[in-house]
């Protein structure tokens, strides 16, 4: 797997080549001070394109948020990883819409690595701290758990199965995953997914895993 760091620090960006090279994580192909030379970067040419770009929210010049929106305005396969000090519900929000496949609180770097393979692998990433910070508005209803008839409430255009496999992609199962708990095959999975997404006119599974998560406010 190859990875692209974009942040104004220098000492985060080789800590974090360091830790994922040491641990065959990732390679790091290059970083980046800020969102411009990511994006001039990014659009170089193929050699340049990593599996997944790490990459932070404030920095100098052009952003995170911006640079993510101008990558994935040129290529809408790009897998964006945020990675950043803030949990503003506004940042988590944006990125979210803007598509990216997660968004993580800098505080353990060790655990970027893994971050990394549960996003190649198709997995929505958000840290506890993100999900804490998304589900903020319900914490004043009865806690409960959501039966069947609820979801369906909430997601009226879905079917019973594709509310299973809904449920499934925002506990951040892979399609192989998924696949073998419903006794279906990945490939089933995967169309009824960009099924799913079409019904619901959302970009990704990230978007539809935070949907999933704030059902309860509806």
């Amino acid at each position: 797997m190859k990875t692209a760091i974009v942040d104004d620090d220098p000492i985060v960006c080789e800590s974090l080549r360091t830790i994922l090279t040491a641990t065959g994580a990732a390679e790091v192909l290059w970083t980046a001070p800020d969102g411009e030379r990511a994006v001039e970067r990014y659009r170089s040419g193929p050699h340049d394109r990593p599996d997944v770009l790490l990459i932070d929210i404030q920095m100098p010049g052009i952003g995170g948020l911006e640079a993510a929106r101008r990558i994935l305005a040129f290529d809408r396969s790009a897998r964006v990883l945020f990675l950043t000090t803030f949990s503003d519900r506004a940042y988590i929000d944006e990125a979210i819409a803007l598509g990216a496949r997660g968004y993580l609180i800098k505080q353990d770097v060790a655990s970027v690595g893994p971050a990394l393979q549960a996003v190649m692998a198709g997995q929505v990433v958000l840290g506890a701290e993100v999900l804490g910070k998304l589900a903020a508005p319900a914490e004043d209803a009865e806690s409960r758990d959501t039966d069947p008839s609820e979801a369906a409430d909430a997601f009226p255009e879905l079917s019973d199965r594709e509310l299973e496999i809904a449920a499934l992609v925002a506990e951040g199962f892979d399609n192989r995953d998924i696949a073998a708990r419903l006794y279906l095959s990945p490939g089933t999975v995967r169309n009824r997914i960009s099924g799913i997404l079409d019904k619901l006119g959302m970009a990704n599974r990230t978007q539809l895993a935070i949907a999933w998560i704030r059902r309860d406010r509806r």
